[in-house]
């Protein structure tokens, strides 16, 4: 099992809650090709590195024939005191029409971890809007006019395929999952000066911003107090909830893909074969395809995320 070292991106719109700094921090990639292993043999090399050695046996079969040894997926916290750039990110194929060859698209979905009453986002534009006048509002300005507010709270869920026009508002922490790719196209930015390394990608964001795409809000799933439930699942990723109060969960990768386990709520041991790792808040742990079956065990009352391939 591999636990990674986060890195922590300084972001405009960031709070102070997944790390108190000036400038602060809005991001914390908790799962990324560039993190580096902190524990067993392989600390030091970075995640990318030990994909490209272990192949199938960190990876999975599956993932193998999808994406070869990269590592698929890209897992962030983010703290949001400000409205993020209203935006959207490409498919498979428009990322290597438009950014070049080996360029992955962007399918994301947020979990939220805690949420202001007023919290909300952007998600999706409203049901029947021709592409034209889509393409007329990014081009204009007036995008804000088009798009679906979401008020959100804890536990909720949003789904956004690449093509899906959306932005994070402020008061929310949040756990992201993504393809590995960073490809974001700002469609607007709330008059933030583009003098300040964010410029608008305006008929990028034409080309692949997709007026079909209305949202995927997913309220929070009522659950048994040791229980797991499906949130996501798509051709790129599955993201589940598994809480336990006391009972030890029992988990298998079936050799299919690795599991991306984070803690999001309490405690526990993760315990697969001979090796244990204690799990606190915002900890993850990488288990490799080929693990097989493991355990998570309370050591206070939990609530985990985990993300694999399937």
């Amino acid at each position: 099992m591999f636990q990674l070292i986060p890195q922590y991106q300084e972001r405009v719109w960031g709070g102070q809650r997944l790390k108190p700094a000036t400038p602060p921090i809005g991001e914390a990639w908790l799962v990324y090709e560039g993190n580096k292993i902190a524990n067993g043999p392989y600390a030091g090399q970075t995640l990318a590195e030990v994909a490209e050695q272990q192949g199938a046996a960190l990876l999975g079969a599956k993932v193998v024939a999808q994406t070869g040894h990269r590592f698929p997926l890209l897992i962030k916290l983010l703290d949001a005191a400000d409205w993020l750039s209203v935006q959207v990110h490409p498919n498979d194929a428009q990322a290597v029409a438009l950014e070049g060859a080996g360029q992955f698209g962007k399918t994301e979905a947020w979990h939220m971890l805690q949420a202001d009453p007023t919290a909300q986002v952007i998600s999706g534009v409203k049901s029947g809007t021709p592409f034209a006048d889509l393409a007329d509002a990014i081009r204009n300005g007036t995008i804000l006019d088009w798009v679906k507010y979401h008020k959100v709270a804890v536990g909720d869920t949003i789904f956004m395929p690449a093509g899906n026009i959306h932005a994070l508002g402020p008061g929310l922490l949040l756990y992201e999952v993504q393809q590995t790719s960073d490809i974001t196209y700002r469609v607007y930015d709330w008059g933030r000066p583009a003098s300040a390394g964010r410029k608008l990608h305006i008929e990028q964001s034409v080309a692949v911003s997709d007026p079909n795409s209305t949202g995927d809000h997913r309220p929070a799933p009522i659950l048994q107090p040791t229980d797991q439930a499906e949130l996501v699942q798509c051709p790129y990723f599955t993201l589940d909830l598994i809480t336990s109060q006391s009972e030890t969960q029992q988990l298998d990768t079936a050799h299919a893909s690795f599991h991306a386990i984070t803690m999001i709520e309490g405690s526990a041991e993760i315990s697969c074969a001979d090796e244990k790792i204690t799990l606190n808040r915002f900890n993850t742990v990488i288990v490799p395809a080929n693990a097989g079956a493991y355990n998570l065990t309370p050591i206070q009352p939990f609530r985990a995320l985990l993300a694999h391939v399937s």
